[in-house]
């Protein structure tokens, strides 16, 4: 499990790019690079990095769910998932 801080960290991140976005697309519109420069650099998009809802895991993330295959497996084998089944052939 990831510490808090990491996960705190990309929360804080996820909020100063929604916060900038309007903002950052004007500039980028413009042609205005030397202000978009002057912005936070945690404010672009690039810098996010998707982690597991639950745990925080960085890898192994699964975008439709928005968690790691671990915690998925786990919370699919308890049933916890709806519409999720394990295969069996």
């Amino acid at each position: 499990m990831a510490r808090e801080s990491v996960k705190a960290r990309e929360r804080k991140r996820a909020k100063l790019v929604a916060q900038y976005a309007k903002k950052r697309a004007e500039l980028k519109a413009a042609g205005d690079y030397q202000a978009l420069d002057k912005l936070p650099r945690n404010a672009s998009p690039v810098r996010l990095h998707n982690r597991c809802k639950l745990t925080g895991r960085p890898r192994g993330y699964m975008r439709k769910f928005g968690i790691s295959r671990v915690t998925f497996r786990e919370m699919a084998a308890a049933g916890k998932i709806p519409g999720v089944t394990k295969a069996s052939w």
